[in-house]
């Protein structure tokens, strides 16, 4: 897998975390434990920090990035759909993230919210715990979305990610 020093910003990946080989992690990045980044998601750390939290699933093709002063913060048992943008944003535990969705600068998405696939969350919005953030830009529905809506999914990619540890060879 690529994992770069970039200076003197070092990736600190926790040794029961997934990286994919494929996918790449550039500098001031840390993945906490039965996280997992899968193939050609990209967490860019050159300017600022990025923060993964454990049992946090960062699937295919997502960039997430961090600006000099906006750090990005994605919290614990969180699911970030295929394709989804992240920079300088927070995002707290218990979280879904849609496929292609875009979540940007100061924006903070709270436990237990769904922003919806290619939904973007716009600069200084903030979707409720429990709430359901849909369309360009994101329209929010309050109180849609019930606690532990997304533990099955996370269980999944955590088991996955144990699986892909234990039984991913390359054969070419």
């Amino acid at each position: 897998m690529p994992v770069y020093r970039l200076g003197s910003r070092s990736p600190r990946i926790h040794p029961d975390a997934f990286v994919h080989p494929d996918a790449v992690v550039i500098g001031d990045v840390e993945i906490d434990e039965e996280a997992s980044i899968w193939p050609h998601a990209v967490l860019r750390g050159d300017y600022g920090h990025i923060h993964i939290g454990a049992r946090t699933s960062i699937q295919d093709g997502t960039v997430v990035h961090a600006t000099a002063d906006l750090a990005t913060r994605i919290g614990a048992a969180c699911v970030v759909g295929h394709l989804a943008h992240l920079e300088g944003c927070t995002v707290e535990d218990h979280v879904l993230i849609g496929s292609g969705s875009v979540v940007l600068h100061r924006a903070v998405i709270h436990s237990h919210a769904l922003v919806g696939a290619h939904a973007t969350v716009t600069n200084d919005t903030e979707v409720p715990s429990h709430a359901l953030a849909l369309g360009t830009p994101a329209a929010i529905h309050p109180d849609r979305v019930p606690a532990g809506t997304f533990d099955d999914a996370v269980q999944r990619y955590v088991e996955n990610a144990r699986r892909y540890r234990t039984d991913l060879i390359r054969i070419e």
